[in-house]
């Protein structure tokens, strides 16, 4: 017996070796896919921006190959990943450059398919590579082959038996850390991915107990063929608890170090976090000038036993210009040009001029265009790293269905992050505007002073696209007219789900409500602008903006008169099809009241279906839909574009 457990442990050995190394193989295959590699071409719906060079002329004495892939001693389950994992496979159509390059691709594919079956706990499992008939282990390292044409390469891969957890031995000065915790239990997944997580997560929790120097002091796994189970045991040295010391900043050249250093916010003297140092990267990032930031702390801790922490940037660009276009065929078509400058004084101060065109194919006349110009400012770590404060000035000359304004309007205020989830934002705005309405024909002219206050919460894990958590919002403004002396609130919430119904996040169901009331003023007496509408791309699809609510008929034709209250819901069913496409039916309501709270006496309610292009920057969208109760007057369809989605 003890003669057979040392044969099985002298035979671990041999394993252990070779098992460390596909571990890391396994970290480096995972590394490597998510690097960002040079571009080679770029093709935005079927035209080719730039690349389509011929690639032999960047490599020195080029030679081309085939690959045969044999999984035929795979399961199926496994066909898919080890594709994915072949880069002989994913690069068949590039050259590479000579004998010794075809070599070296060889045995790096071997490397990353023995870490794929690692990664499903595949222990057992062999990879053989062959070129030109030999096998790799038998070749001289400077091997030469028949490049007279593409060189044969033959992959077989044989995945053996699934492993389980044997032992599991977690050791060190780790307080009350248990193993079963992190998914380390007997039985239970022995895959590379498993280990390696639940050995992070072990240190994320030393770490969080305030020891920043928390490391792995030993880790060694041995793999049982007879029983196909693998033993695991780790050692940590958990190290100290220590607070924050000093924060050097390097790499700032045009942007402030001290002010960099402020926003990173990481306080001196308060205990070591980890959520500190991501938090404090997060924050840098926001600021948009910069376009790396890397926060670590240091590996060993200062004489007074504190932890110093480096912050590392690389600037980005500071000036920036842009142009954008929307389209709806109910509302016209629209551009938009803007400037800015992301670093205007040395700390991230933001300076933006913009302007727009709208309504373009819907009237005529370009006195009948919608005009918008705008500067906007600001400031962040006005009253501390998780504030702004901002400053802008707009001028509007606009003429939707319900009104023709013209209006000045400028404000100052601050907005603050209370937690990462939470902001809450107030500002002080005056605006004089000019109105014409089918109240006051002859038009009317008020000087509204106001406080806007919003609140978010947002646990949407991605602003253009999410796929899960949920964002709501609460908006108030107080409202007065110096020139008429009528006072009026405007209320306003609104809230916003999405799920994942599938386990990879290819279906998400989306859900919208929202609502609002104006108290404290006849529906005459407040501004045409501020009232409630209800229609378009961005409530009610199918209708076109405004056309849902209160409306007078009025020199042959419906005019909307907006309300004091609305409510609108939405659904939608996000299908990602393809990696970059999708499609998504959608169902929208809406109902506008002259009352202060909605009566639902007249909902309208829209239906169709939309497609997604996926970008880095978030989904492009194009909807039509169509009203399901459209009334005199009311659009047989509409069709919207833009970046984002709906809601």
């Amino acid at each position: 017996m003890l003669c057979c457990v040392a044969n099985v442990r002298r035979a671990g050995a041999v394993v252990r070796a070779s098992l460390r190394l596909s571990l890391a193989a396994a970290v480096l295959g995972a590394t490597a896919a998510a690097t960002i590699v040079p571009a080679q071409a770029f093709e935005l719906f079927g035209m080719k921006l730039f690349g389509g060079k011929d690639e032999e002329a960047d490599v020195a004495d080029p030679v081309r190959y085939t690959v045969s892939l044999d999984l035929s001693r795979t399961d199926d389950s496994l066909h898919g990943k080890l594709k994915n994992a072949s880069t002989l496979v994913a690069d068949e159509d590039r050259p590479v450059s000579g004998s010794l390059g075809i070599l070296a691709k060889a045995r790096n594919e071997r490397e990353l398919l023995v870490a794929a079956l690692y990664e499903e706990a595949r222990y057992d499992g062999t990879v053989e590579v062959t070129i030109d008939g030999r096998s790799i282990d038998e070749l001289e390292p400077d091997a030469q082959f028949d490049t007279s044409r593409p060189v044969p390469i033959t992959v077989t891969v044989d995945a053996g038996e699934r492993f389980t957890l044997g032992d599991v031995v977690v050791s060190g000065d780790v307080g009350g850390v248990q193993p079963e915790e992190f998914g380390l239990v007997t039985g239970g997944d022995a895959s590379s991915t498993a280990i390696l997580r639940a050995e992070n997560q072990i240190l994320r929790a030393l770490k969080q107990e305030g020891r920043p120097l928390a490391a792995v002091a030993e880790r060694e796994v041995i793999a049982d063929h007879a029983t196909k189970t693998l033993d695991v045991m780790m050692a940590f040295a958990s190290g100290p608890i220590a607070p924050f010391g000093d924060t050097t900043v390097e790499g700032t050249e045009a942007v402030d170090a001290e002010f960099t250093a402020y926003m990173a916010d990481i306080e001196r003297g308060k205990t070591y976090s980890p959520e500190d140092i991501e938090d404090a990267r997060e924050r840098l990032l926001a600021l948009g000038v910069f376009d790396s930031v890397t926060v670590k702390e240091r590996d060993k801790l200062d004489p007074d036993g504190s932890i110093p922490v480096d912050v590392q940037v690389s600037e980005r660009k500071f000036r920036f210009f842009g142009v954008g276009a929307t389209l709806s065929s109910t509302d016209g078509a629209g551009i938009e040009g803007y400037w800015g400058h992301r670093n205007l004084f040395g700390r991230a101060e933001k300076l933006r001029l913009e302007g727009s065109i709208s309504r373009i194919g819907e009237t005529g006349d370009y006195k009948d265009l919608d005009y918008k110009a705008a500067l906007l400012f600001e400031k962040p770590g006005r009253v501390g790293p998780a504030s702004k404060f901002t400053y802008d000035i707009k001028l509007v000359s606009e003429h939707p269905d319900a009104y023709d304004r013209l209006s000045f309007s400028t404000g100052a205020g601050i907005s603050y992050e209370i937690t990462k989830q939470q902001t809450l934002s107030g500002q002080l705005r005056l605006e004089y505007t000019d109105l014409t309405d089918v109240f006051f024909p002859l038009g009317r002219k008020y000087l509204l002073v106001s406080t806007p206050i919003e609140y978010v919460y947002d646990t949407r894990d991605n602003k253009l696209n999410p796929k899960k958590g949920w964002r709501a919002l609460a908006f108030v403004e107080p409202t007065i007219d110096a020139y008429s002396g009528a006072t009026f609130v405007k209320l306003r919430g609104e809230g916003s789900v999405y799920r994942a119904i599938d386990g990879n996040g290819r279906i998400v169901a989306a859900g919208r409500v929202a609502a609002g009331s104006i108290v404290g003023a006849g529906l005459d007496d407040i501004p045409a602008d501020r009232r409630f509408y209800s229609g378009g791309g961005g409530s009610v699809r199918g209708y076109a903006y405004q056309a849902i609510g209160p409306r007078i008929f009025s020199n042959g034709e419906w005019v909307p008169t907006g309300g004091r209250s609305y409510a609108e819901a939405s659904a939608e069913l996000r299908v990602q099809v393809t990696e970059s496409f999708g499609v998504v039916p959608f169902i929208d309501a809406g109902t506008v009241s002259e009352d202060q709270f909605p009566d639902f006496s007249d909902v309208r309610v829209g239906a169709g279906v939309g497609v997604r292009y996926i970008t880095p920057f978030g989904p492009l969208r194009v909807d039509a839909a169509v009203p399901l109760n459209r009334r005199p007057g009311d659009a047989s369809f509409g069709i919207y574009a833009g970046i984002g989605q709906a809601f």
